[in-house]
Parts: structure tokens; sequence; C-alpha cells
């Protein structure tokens, strides 16, 4: 890949003044400014300021379903996906419904058997539940694209209630209720909610129904907002953008988790990722904890995950982390063999010899981690990816991971529209997608969907860009200004910050073999600095492009630098 183009974000000075005289630190001001935010409303994050649930179309219908169901006492069923969103999102149905007076169970489809959603074989395993066939089904992350399935509930007698966030193809399910912020006519604020933040919407939609007909008191029923540590760690874990609804539900998660208030199965997962949750950060979601539940449903199964997050028995739940650690150490070493064979598949190419976009296939890998390959052709190459795996006898099943600049499901769609058949089924978002093809199909798929790329970019290469937030003031650069930036969150839509200066590099050395270890200086202060990943030396004079974070070692809290782009000063 060439080298990335450094950028530095503007900031609205008056936005960043009147955040300043509100109190805030005024870096956070700057920085909080150059994100967008222009007054100190929109960083008040407190539950008063969530955006309603009946803003949510259908919500309020979904709701009453579930209300009658419940006194009814009919048999309710959770349809969950096999990602920490879906694995969080079941949780948060389960544990609601439960406390609401619900009989409610889950079945989590199997990524190498039925594949993603409410499929009609879902169904199929649906009717023959252990707990007994069930009277409704609910799908949480999934179920916008299951027309199919949702045709074959109903004729099983199954009602279908469909909670999801991804966008809508063409057709929707006839499902009783579809509770989406993307689909067709909602007006809902947020566009970006999780599927765990959809679920958490419902259960709030039906604890004011159930207090509308006297089950509760007005202000009664269960709190849901234990559960906010669950609707945190599935939103930052699916990466979707953090908008300020979104930083709120993440804020409030992170905050109960700092207080020690959260499921077993999370205090469990902090422990064998030898995290301290009372510094949680997004970054402790997105990188220690979400892994290890994905780790389930990529190898195994994610009801593993599902009953880790569900369990009340800290000693059962903490047996249940240490497996889904081991199955996560499991991943890694499936996905090192098959990124390195990736890589050497496409060394001989170059940057001149890639098209618009990366596609790669082996017959020995694993689908459960060809996205985590995808995602590290991506980045090598700047370009959209997609790893295919066997799935049966004569299926391909594919997962792609793209660039700011491709907009991967509707580059998958037009495709679709323009070779009709040949993808056999497909779905996903903007920045990430699934799709399945047959066998002998993937040598007519790769060009198509490059050209498709083309097509809807005008464009066959893409510059990457660095965006930084300038240079650090002297003054801030300190291990209470770090912890400060660790406290908030960060993450999809809401960048962390990167700052770049230019330092003398006092010494530098390899620790682990594979990480750069700096002692590096500017003006008349010295930091620790540390390049992960980085094997080759620096030149004395040079411009870093770095985090700034705590670093603790035996008690002490210092400040070092995390690089991550240097180029010669």
């Amino acid at each position: 890949m060439e080298s990335p183009r450094l950028t530095i974000r503007k900031t609205d000075e008056h936005a960043a003044q009147r955040l300043a005289a509100s109190g805030y630190h005024p870096l956070l001001s700057r920085l909080w400014a150059a994100r967008g935010v222009n007054r100190a409303e929109d960083v008040r994050l407190g539950w008063p300021a969530m955006l309603p649930p009946d803003g949510l179309t259908q919500s309020e219908y979904a709701a009453r379903l579930l209300a009658d169901a419940i006194r009814d006492g009919k048999r309710l069923l959770i349809i969950a996906d096999y990602d920490c969103d879906g694995a969080t999102a079941c949780a948060v149905g389960l544990r609601a419904l439960g406390a609401m007076g619900a009989r409610v169970d889950f079945l989590v489809p199997n990524r190498f058997e039925t594949g993603y959603g409410l499929s009609p074989a879902v169904v199929d395993l649906a009717c023959q539940h252990a707990g007994g066939k069930p009277d409704l089904l609910i799908t949480v992350d999934n179920g916008i694209a299951s027309v199919e399935g949702v045709a074959h509930a109903k004729t099983h007698g199954i009602g279908v209630i469909v909670t999801d966030h991804h966008l809508p193809g063409d057709t929707l399910p006839e499902a009783l209720a579809i509770v989406n912020p993307n689909q067709p006519g909602c007006d809902f604020a947020s566009k970006n909610l999780a599927g765990v933040g959809v679920i958490f919407y419902l259960m709030l939609a039906l604890r004011a129904e159930l207090r509308r007909r006297g089950v509760f008191p007005p202000d009664g029923g269960p709190r849901l907002d234990a559960l906010a540590d669950l609707v945190a760690l599935g939103t930052v874990a699916d990466v979707v953008r953090l908008d300020p609804n979104n930083r709120l539900l993440v804020t409030r998660g992170l905050e109960r988790m700092r207080r020690g208030l959260m499921q077993p199965g999370l205090r469990a997962l902090f422990a064998v990722a030898a995290r301290d949750p009372r510094s949680a950060s997004a970054f402790d979601l997105g990188f220690a904890l979400g892994p290890r539940i994905n780790a389930a449903g990529r190898l195994a199964d994610m009801g593993l995950g599902i009953r880790c997050l569900t369990t009340d028995d800290e000693a059962v739940a903490l047996t249940l982390a240490r497996e889904l650690d081991n199955i996560n150490r499991d991943r890694r070493q499936i996905e090192g063999v098959m990124r390195e064979q990736a890589l050497d598949a496409t060394a001989d190419l170059g940057d001149a010899g890639v098209g618009a976009s990366v596609c790669v296939y082996r017959d020995d890998w694993h689908q459960g981690v060809v996205g985590l390959v995808a995602s590290r052709l991506k980045e090598k190459f700047f370009r959209p990816a997609i790893a295919f795996a066997p799935a049966g006898e004569d299926e391909l099943r594919g997962s792609g991971r793209s660039i700011p600049d491709v907009h991967l499901r509707d580059a998958l769609d037009l495709v679709s529209k323009r070779y009709p058949g040949l993808i056999r089924k497909f779905g996903g978002h903007a920045m990430a997608a699934g799709l399945t093809l047959g066998r002998e199909d993937f040598d007519a798929f790769a060009p198509a969907f490059d050209a498709a790329v083309i097509e809807l970019t005008g464009r066959k290469r893409f510059e990457p860009v660095i965006e930084t937030d300038g240079s650090l003031e002297s003054g801030w650069a300190n291990a209470e200004v770090a912890g400060l930036l660790q406290q908030q969150v960060w993450g999809a839509g809401f960048a962390a910050p990167l700052f770049v200066d230019e330092f003398v590099v006092r010494q530098q050395r390899l620790v682990g073999e594979r990480h750069l270890k700096l002692s590096v200086e500017r003006g008349h202060q010295r930091f620790d600095a540390i390049w992960f990943g980085h094997a080759q030396s620096v030149t004395e004079r040079v411009r870093l492009v770095y985090r700034l974070e705590q670093n603790v070692w035996n008690g002490v809290v210092g400040v070092q630098l995390v690089v991550e782009h240097a180029d010669p000063a």
C-alpha cells in the first residue's frame, strides 16, 4: 500500500470555545468540536438525553404484541445472530423478557450448518425446540432479509417479530412487526443503532406498555438500565457509528462497569482478558471482550457466549469465559495461518497489480475466520476485500470488509443486479458484508465485483488517508490528560484522537521481536513510545502519528505514545 496522506481535522473554533466555557478541558473541547460537537448538551450523555423509544417505527405495536403474548403465557423464542452484537442482543432480550414475566428461550443459528438469519432450516429447528414449539419468534440482529424464513414460520402457525438494524433489501419479510431504524419510513433520528440497541429500545417500549396496562406501577418494572453493560459491549463490538445516541448508550454501560455493576459474564471476561473494569474503555470492549464472544460464533457455538452473558452464577460465568478465551486463542492461531497464506497469495501483485478490490479463496480455509482475513487485506491494499471459504459441497461463503470510499453492500447489490443469480445470498453494511456463491462462480464474481466498485466510485485506486488532530499542545502531553482521553468514548464515526508531531529519537530497540520501542524527545520533554507490529528502525528525526495513553508500571502511572505511523522529519 502506498504511504498514507496525513490530514488535520478542521475544528470549529467557536464551538470549541463554547465547550471550554462550559467547563470542559480545552483539549477535549477542541477534539469534540473537530468531530462535530457544537454544544455542551451534545456531550451530556445522561439517560434523559436518550432518544425516546416511540420514535422507532412499530416499536409500540411490537410491544403490544409482546405484552399480549406474555399475558397469554405464549412461548417466545429469540433467534439470535452468531456475532457479539447478536449475542448481547439475545442476552438483553432474555434478561428483560424474563424479568417481565415471559416464557422465553433462545436459538442461535450455526454458522456452518444453517447459515445466517432466520432461514427455513432455522424455523424447522425452532419447531423441534426442547422447550416446545414456539408461538412467537423474535429475531435479534437479523431478520430483515429473512423473507423465506418468515413465510415458512407462518406456514407452521408461528408469528415473527423482526428486530434488526441491517439495511433492508427490495422486499421486506411479512412479519407481524418490524423494528428497524433503517426500514423505509422510519424517522428515528439514529440510523446507527446496533442490533443490541434495537432490542433494548423494544424492551423499553414493552415495559412502558406493561405500565400502561397496570402490570407494573407507573415507574415500576425491571431496571433496564442494568442491561447497559450488554448494550455497550454489543454496540462497540459491531463497529456501528458512534453518533450521540450510541455514545450515550456506551457511556452509560462503561460507567456501570467502572462501578462494578455488570453481568457476571462480563466481569469474568474482564478477568480472563486481564483487564481492569474499574478503568473500562471502549477499547477494552472492542479488542478484549468482543473478540472472545465472537470467537464462539466463528469456531464453535455462539450458545456458549450467550450462556456466559446470561448466567447469574459467578463461578459458571468464569468457567464459560475461560472456555471462550481458549476458543479465541485457537481463532488467533487459525487466523494467523490464513492471514499469511492470503498475504503470500497477493504478495506478487504489488499495489499496481491489484484492481479496485481484492478477492481471495482457498479450499482449506475456515469460513468462521475469513472476515478477519478480509480485514487484513483491506488494511494492506486499502481496497475493499472479500475472502471466501468452502461451505458445503457446492458453495462458498465470503466475508468482506471495506474502506470509507466504497459502500460494500451497495457494491454487492449492483453485482446481483448486473449478473442475476451469480450471488445466491448477501447482506450487511457499508463497511462489512457477507455473501454466498456457487463454488464454480468465484472466477466470475471477482471481476464482476471489481467492475461494480469502479462503477459506484468512478475510481480504480483509493488513496489511504490518516486524519489527525494536529499537534498536541506540549502542556497537555501528560498522564493526567492521557487518562482523561481514555475515559471518553471513541470509535467508528467518532475517531480516537491521533496527534502528529516531530521528535528526535534518542533510543530505539525491538521488544518481543516485532514491536519497536522508542525514547523520543520534543522540546524539553522526553517520552516513551511504542509501535506495535513494526520491526523496522526509524530515522533520528521523525514525524510520528500517535495516540496518547497512560502506562502503568510498578504502580507508577506515566504516559506513552502509541505510534500509528512515522516518516522522516
